[in-house]
């Protein structure tokens, strides 16, 4: 899914070119759509419902029993414990099918990730894509990595090892205040444009540019 356009795109890989004027630090921007599908989320809601749905039937069968002898026509039925044992099987199984299939929505299993979740798959996802597309791929190790993943509403910044070694992380707290404050708005492109001149001003300070520096990755958004 394509969040921008091509407009778009280039407000952020100009904000790139421009940051990048004054420093030797190499900025990539990633837009990412999800870090995780969270199937495994997904699978322990189902699974604690079915568990919650066979308990309640275990501990009060006598409500269950009566509702589906009225359902086959109201003639009382002795229920064998093998009987009982199959309703108890087959109700859990039902109701973990159920609550599986409505989980299917994005929006309602994005809801019920917890947010810890969220975050430690955006890290890890961020961490991911740093690895292919900027670690140790520039000459002083100077790569900064921005990832934004939509439907987690989080957004990361990864540094390569030289930057990390001179930058606290606390201090892209203010690139990631401004990021987020426009992306609030809607304003993708223009969060993402904020997020690299506030990179930037950082990397100037502790790794100036020189006069033979070169572009050593390329500059565009890039959307997964």
């Amino acid at each position: 899914m394509a969040y921008l356009d091509e407009a778009q795109h280039r407000i952020v890989s100009e904000a790139v070119a421009e940051a990048e004027r004054h420093t030797a630090g190499e900025i990539v921007t990633v837009l990412a759509d999800r870090s995780d599908g969270y199937t495994d989320v997904a699978l322990w809601w189902a699974a604690g419902a079915a568990f919650t749905a066979m308990t309640v039937f275990a501990l009060w069968p006598e409500l269950f029993l009566a509702k589906i002898d009225w359902l086959m026509g109201g003639w009382g039925h002795e229920w064998t414990q093998g009987e009982l044992f199959s309703l108890v099987i087959g109700f859990g199984l039902a109701k973990f099918l159920g609550v599986w299939l409505i989980l299917l929505w994005d929006p309602l299993r994005f809801l019920l990730v917890p947010g810890p979740a969220k975050r430690a798959r955006v890290r890890e996802q961020a961490i991911k894509h740093f690895k292919v597309g900027a670690e140790r791929r520039t000459h002083g190790r100077t790569g900064v990595l921005i990832y934004l993943s939509m439907r987690e509403h989080r957004a990361e910044i990864v540094a390569d090892e030289a930057i990390a070694a001179k930058v606290p992380a606390e201090v892209w707290g203010e690139a990631m205040a401004d990021m987020l404050a426009e992306i609030r708005k809607g304003c993708i492109a223009e969060g993402l444009a904020a997020g690299v001149r506030d990179v930037g001003k950082v990397l100037s300070e502790h790794f100036p540019r020189a006069e033979d520096d070169q572009n050593e990755l390329p500059d565009r958004l890039i959307e997964v």
